[in-house]
């Protein structure tokens, strides 16, 4: 039998409050993901332990059976883990998932900032692609998304349930190998076909240049040799000189001021980007709705990195 703890918290919530809605907010989840989870210790036990026909709901017989043993499992495991990490804990951490870049480059410099303004901030970061956070922030189970926004690719985030916070500005700038003159080994410029390391098709940052080039003739002349979900990818592909990518600025600031990269063309082919930080308005997290207040307390150009 294949049980995660949070199954069994969800079910003994739910015999207490009989309200799928009401324990979906105790859990700091979306009602949806609620509902599944329950469905998944349902699954995992294989019996009904929800009669979902009545208002408020009731527990079946099996689920009333059920519930004494769930009960005695939880109360028992969080005894032990009270033991072992001690009575006085750190305030819990605030689990943050995050473009695979901006975790990288960009969240060590931010999160130390903004400590600086609100103290201790205990945070847990998983690195992922956009898609991905998006579905992971709307089930639930993540406290905070970090990505980008820009004009061309905007998510599909009703701003009402999922507020954001604009925390950044960058650009996303086409670069080369520089060559022993200290020019870019490859140019936008050019008129021959030029060697192009591109991002996978469903990338997020890889529409924002898609859409930067797509009523362009450049983009006849851009010859694509390698492709790869993550900026850090191409990055290290350009410092081999095996062609130019499009690719945030802070992510080759070293580079860029040491000279081993140099610009492929003008600031007409810079693609501007915005970084937010992202909730969900449908989850009550005490850690989640405490940093919110705090940061809109804060001056923004404090929050801006």
């Amino acid at each position: 039998m294949n049980l995660e703890t949070k199954w069994l918290e969800d079910f003994v919530a739910l015999a207490s409050t009989r309200s799928f809605s009401a324990s979906a907010r105790q859990r700091h989840v979306t009602q949806p993901a609620f509902s599944r989870r329950i469905r998944s210790l349902e699954q995992a036990v294989g019996v009904t332990l929800v009669d979902r026909s009545t208002t408020p709901i009731n527990l079946t017989p099996e689920g009333q059976l059920f519930l004494v043993t769930a009960r005695n499992l939880v109360e028992q495991l969080n005894e032990c883990l009270g033991h072992l990490r001690g009575v006085s804990m750190a305030r819990e951490a605030l689990d943050i998932v995050a473009a695979h870049s901006l975790a990288l480059s960009f969240y060590p410099e931010w999160i130390s900032r903004l400590q600086e303004g609100l103290g201790e901030l205990p945070t847990r970061l998983v690195a992922m692609n956009v898609g991905e956070a998006i579905h992971v922030l709307r089930e639930g189970n993540c406290d905070l998304m970090l990505a980008y926004h820009d004009q061309y690719a905007t998510m599909q985030l009703d701003a009402e349930v999922f507020p954001s916070f604009s925390i950044g500005q960058v650009k996303m700038l086409p670069v080369s190998l520089a060559d022993k003159q200290g020019k870019p080994r490859f140019c936008l410029d050019s008129q021959d076909p030029i060697p192009y390391l591109s991002y996978t098709q469903g990338a997020f940052l890889g529409r924002s240049v898609r859409m930067l080039l797509k009523n362009d003739p450049l983009r006849l002349r851009l010859r694509t040799i390698y492709e790869t979900a993550m900026a850090e990818g191409l990055k290290g592909m350009v410092l081999q000189g095996v062609g130019l990518a499009w690719i945030p600025d802070f992510c080759i600031r070293d580079e860029l001021k040491n000279g081993r990269l140099v610009r492929a063309g003008d600031d007409k082919w810079d693609v501007p980007l915005e970084i937010r930080l992202y909730r969900c308005s449908l989850v009550h997290k005490p850690g989640v709705e405490k940093l919110w207040r705090q940061m809109m307390k804060l001056p923004r150009d404090f929050l801006q990195a």
